[in-house]
Order: C-alpha cells, then structure tokens, then sequence
C-alpha cells in the first residue's frame, strides 16, 4: 500500500525514474561490494550502509507488503518459497539498500524540501482527491489508517522519497541519445528489403521411402524425451459465473419494464444527471454597511465590474470558478448564486465569511440522459446484480450439501445445475492438445487442481468476473516414458519429416552454390519450370508470407547477397536480397517514438547503475544472510 502511495504522488516524471530507481535496473550487487558478513551485527539488524541500518522488522514490513500487492495482482496465493524464485526477496533488498543509498547523499549533499512545498505535493496527489476533484481529508486520513501509517511517518516518508527523485532528475533530466545510435536503430527496425525468389517445394526431393527398424529406433532413442506424456489429471468442474446466470436470468426470469424504469430512477441523479453549473464572481465586504452602500452605487448606475476597479480587486480576487451548487460550501451563498439570472447581482448577502455581493457571469444548463438510451446496458446491469445475488445462493446451497457428504455433481444437481468432466494437464490442455478455454480463470483452476489430489475436498475459487468454480480431481494419469512400439508411428512421421526437410536443404544448398557461380536465378526457373517471384518491403518485423526464419535469412545477407531459408509450409525459398532502403526518420511515427523511449531509459539504467554502483562502494554494504534468511523464514 506504501509503494502504491509513493507512486501515486509523483508526477510522470517522477513516475518513469523511480520505476527505474526501484525496478530492475538496482539488481547491482555485484557493483556495490556486498560482503556477506556476520559479525558485527546487533540482533534485529540485516544490513549496514554506510551509516544506515537496515533491521529485520523494517525489511520483513516491506517484503510482506510487497509479497500481499504481489498476491492481489495475481489473484491468488503466492508462497514464500514461490516468490523467492521470482526474486522478491532480493527486488525488497535492493529497494531498501537503494534508498539508504539516497538518503545519506540527500543528507551529504544537503538537500532539503520546505514544509509548504510538501504539503503542496501531497494535495496534488490523486490517490487523495474526492469525487469532486480536490484534495479529501477524510479520504487522506482513511488512506494512512488502511497502510498502518500516521500522518507524520508517512510526510517524513514523503519527503525524502521527494529528496532521491531531485538527484535522480539531476542525473538523467538532461541525457541524450547520440545521434549515432539513433541512426543506427532506426536502420534496425525501418530498413526495407527487395528480394527475388523461387520457391523449392517439398515434392522435388520424391518420395521417402520408410527406413528400416533399426534407424527408427536410434532416431527414437535419440530423443527419447520428446516421447514422453504429460500428467493428466481427470477433473470433475462445476463453474457459475455471472454471465451465464445473467443470460439464464434473462430467460427464466426478465427484467421488466417497471423494475428498469424504477431502478433508473435510483441511480440517474448519480449517474445520468449532469448538474447544472455557474461561472460566479463575488465582492467581499467587511460589513453589512459597506455592502448596503455597494448595492446603492450599483443601483445608481456603478457597474459591476467599475465596482471592482474601485476596490482595487483583481480577476483572482473575486472569481468562484465554474461550479456546481453541490461544490459550493456556503449554503446560503449557494443557494443565491443559483437563483440569480445570467449577468445579475444580488442584493447583499451574509454568508459564512462576510457579506458579499454576486453575479452569475455564465449559465451552462445541466442536462439528463433520458430513458431509452440507457435502457438496454442498464437491463444487463440489473440482470447482473440479480445474478450476483444468485450466485451467492447457489454458493451456499453446494456447499451446505457439501458439508452434509454430498458430491459435487449431486450438489450441482441439487440446485439444477450439471457439472462437467474434463482431462487437463499442467498448463490447461486436454489430450488432444486443446486449450480449455472455455473454463473461466484456467490459469488459477489449473493451478489448484495440481496443488489438490484424489478425494480432497477442496474449496470452491472465486474468479476474476465474480463468479464460483468447484472441482474434485476424480482420477491421475501420472507422465510416463512412451515405448518405442506405443509411439512407432509418431516416430515414422517425424523421421520422414526430418529426412526430407535435409534432403530438400541440401538440394537448395546446391542451387545456392549455382547462383553464387555465376548463375541466373531466371534460368534457375526455367530449368525447375518455375517463375521467378519479386517482393518489396521486407522488414525484420516480417513481411508478407514470410516467416520469421525466412525474414531473419534474408536480413542476415548483404545487398546481391544469396541465401535459402525454410519457409512455413516446409518449402525452401531461394532468393536474391536485390535492395535495401532506410527512410527518412520520422519524428511523428509513434512506434519508433516508443522504442527510442525504451532505449533511453535504459541509459537512464545505466547512469543511474554506475551512481549507486559508486556511492555503495564508498559507503561499503554489508548484508547479514542469516537475519536474511530468518526474515522471511526461509532456510
């Protein structure tokens, strides 16, 4: 929730160099002298930096915040053991020592943040606006109390995250690509090819005839691996998911007319109603006297904006802004603004600060959608939240007869529904080698399946679009080691597919060999009754018809370069590379504007890598491993 809140109050720029700071560009450990040292610390300390202490209740805080955003991204439970092979420990680690690393340059360089400066950055984060745009107290405190934080740990915090980001700024703000290597990308991903080709196909090589066993066996042999079946895992599934009900719903029992029309009503003054706003101006007066006397020179002919010159009042001074009459805290204030005409002012009014006078210097109408436009996404709203409610009854309803020893296919029947039995591997494909896609949040339930066994009675997943998922695993299929008499003719057809792939490689090899003697590849065609094919455009994005191992052949050749390549079909194309252009760079070609982006910020990685490589070096790093490993309880 902190890291959350930390990204939330930076600006863009502030955005893309503490991804860079807090990413994967500090794994520097072998710049910085880490030395695993296990003397010399006190026991709730983990690391030294410089002067800095990292204890163990500060990095398990922070490795257990990251470890619950990390869980919540993935819906789902994610081990300990699980996120140690992803890194998290050592992404936490590094993140800490980082910003150790920073803080002492902050303090040796002496930066400092006023406390106005502050407060104004933390009012401009969006993470504490209301709905009316501006900056939440309320919102602001909830937020704290939901990170465990307080209003002076957290500005603390605050400002010295705001501290690393001015060196940070101060190191990358001004760095540019040389020219050189923009040239040089550019040429990567813009330059055009021209080929000539013929094709060579599969038939010109004839027919292979079988091999005899003994080369099918050592050919079997020799890749006994890939003949080896996958664990299959029988299971019995039965999901509920708010669409299908909804659709159910829509069938068995609709939404009518009366009951759309009164939940319109409900929800149109929040959603459907645009309110009516005001652009006001208003002049204040330090008594009910020096408004009366105001209002008699208007009467008298003393214009509005005359007035305001005579005060000596700027634009600033008495503008309102365009509002609402909800935005206005002044309810009496609010009240006159919205009963006054365009252009009018009103007679003197006592609010909350004094009394003022107003005028209206623009209407815009509020508005509301009718009806019949929302009607229809507002029936598949409502049949939704019908299916929610339903949903959770079901839930219930299978689980109490569940809990009474029931199985799950005589739960689901209980309740009308039928369950399905499917066989899946481990990354959710049936035998046939089908994904089963029509299972919601295959990933999660595959996942499941493979922690759970026979006869565990597991607990139904919630999927990602608010639905249930039950299953049993009924049966498994273990992986097995096929014999060479179960996989015989899988292994005849991937022998001949080898075979005449190599035989027609060869005979392209030898027309190769032709063109580069001396050879046309026009009477390279004549001679194989064959046309000579011309394409433009080729890039090392792909061009078309070709494969990525054609277009890869063909960019690995000079211009009059002559090369062969298998293409897609398992056809053999030879070709001639005839051309080659780069154009222009254009400054306005978004995609090539986005890959310059993600060159720069890897020099921005570099600079920044060295920098923290320096400043760990003259601090010196030392990491206690054993308080490490006891954080996190791994062993």
């Amino acid at each position: 929730m902190l890291d959350a809140m930390r990204a939330a109050t930076q600006n863009w720029i502030g955005r893309t160099i503490m991804t860079i700071v807090m990413g994967l560009l500090i794994f520097a450990f072998g710049f910085w002298g880490i030395a695993d040292i296990f003397r010399g610390f006190g026991a709730n300390e983990l690391a030294h930096i410089g002067s800095d202490t990292i204890s163990v209740d500060t990095y398990r805080n922070a490795y257990q915040t990251e470890l619950q955003g990390l869980q919540q991204r993935a819906h789902r439970a994610i081990t300990n053991q699980q996120a140690r092979q992803m890194g998290l420990d050592r992404q936490v680690l590094t993140r800490l020592v980082s910003e150790s690393v920073l803080d002492q340059e902050t303090r040796r360089l002496g930066l400092a943040l006023g406390n106005h400066d502050l407060a104004e950055e933390i009012i401009r984060d969006d993470a504490f606006k209301g709905p009316n745009g501006k900056f939440d107290r309320q919102l602001f405190e909830n937020r704290l109390q939901e990170a465990g934080l307080t209003e002076q740990t957290f500005v603390a915090e605050q400002r010295r995250a705001y501290l690393r980001r001015q060196i940070i700024t101060a190191l990358t703000a001004g760095l540019e690509m040389p020219q050189t290597m923009l040239d040089a990308i550019h040429r990567y991903y813009d330059e055009t090819r021209s080929i000539d080709y013929i094709v060579l196909p599969q038939s010109t090589v004839g027919k292979i005839a079988p091999p005899n066993e003994s080369v099918l066996k050592a050919y079997y042999d020799a890749r006994r691996q890939g003949y080896r079946t996958r664990e299959y895992r029988k299971v019995t599934v039965l999901a509920v998911t708010l669409k299908s009900l909804s659709e159910q719903l829509a069938k068995t029992a609709p939404i009518s007319q009366a009951d759309l029309k009164k939940y319109y009503e409900q929800v149109k003054a929040a959603r459907f109603t645009v309110p009516e706003k005001r652009h006001l101006q208003q002049i204040v007066f330090p008594n009910k006297a020096a408004a009366d006397a105001a209002s008699k020179q208007l009467a008298g002919g003393t214009s509005f904006d005359a007035l305001i010159k005579e005060r000596k009042l700027t634009e600033k001074d008495i503008d309102l802004g365009t509002v609402t009459k909800s935005d206005m805290v002044d309810p009496t204030i609010a009240a006159a603004a919205f009963a006054l005409p365009q252009d009018q002012v009103s007679q003197p009014i006592k609010g909350k600060f004094g009394w003022v006078l107003l005028r209206v210097a623009k209407i815009l109408p509020g508005s509301v959608t009718p009806f019949e436009k929302v009607a229809l996404p507002l029936r598949q709203e409502l049949l939704l939240i019908h299916a929610h409610q339903e949903i959770n009854k079901i839930h219930d309803k299978i689980e109490d007869q569940r809990d009474a020893g029931k199985t799950l296919a005589e739960a689901a029947k209980s309740v009308g529904l039928t369950v399905r039995t499917v066989e899946l591997d481990s990354e959710g494909y049936n035998k046939s080698g089908q994904p089963l896609t029509d299972l919601p949040d295959l990933e999660a339930l595959v996942k499941a399946v493979f922690a759970s066994d026979v006869g565990v009675d597991n607990a139904p997943l919630s999927t990602q679009a608010g639905g249930t998922v039950w299953f049993e695993v009924k049966s498994i299929d273990p992986a097995h080691q096929q014999s060479f008499a179960e996989v015989k003719d899988a292994v005849t057809l991937a022998w001949t597919q080898d075979e005449r792939a190599k035989r027609l490689a060869a005979k392209a090899d030898a027309l190769v060999k032709k063109l580069k003697g001396g050879e046309t590849l026009a009477a390279l065609a004549t001679e194989m009754h064959s046309d000579v094919k011309h394409q433009d455009g080729v890039k090392r994005s792909g061009g078309t018809g070709l494969s990525q191992g054609e277009v890869a052949q063909i960019f690995d050749q000079k211009v009059g370069g002559i090369g062969s390549a298998t293409a897609a079909s398992g056809d053999r194309m030879i070709f001639e590379v005839v051309g080659a252009k780069v154009p222009p760079i254009d400054p306005k070609d978004k995609a090539f504007n986005k890959i310059v982006a993600g060159v720069k910020t890897s020099l921005s990685e570099d600079v920044i890598d060295q920098y923290l490589g320096v400043l760990g070096r003259d601090l010196g790093i030392k990491i206690n491993q054993q308080a490490l490993r006891t954080a996190i309880g791994s062993e």
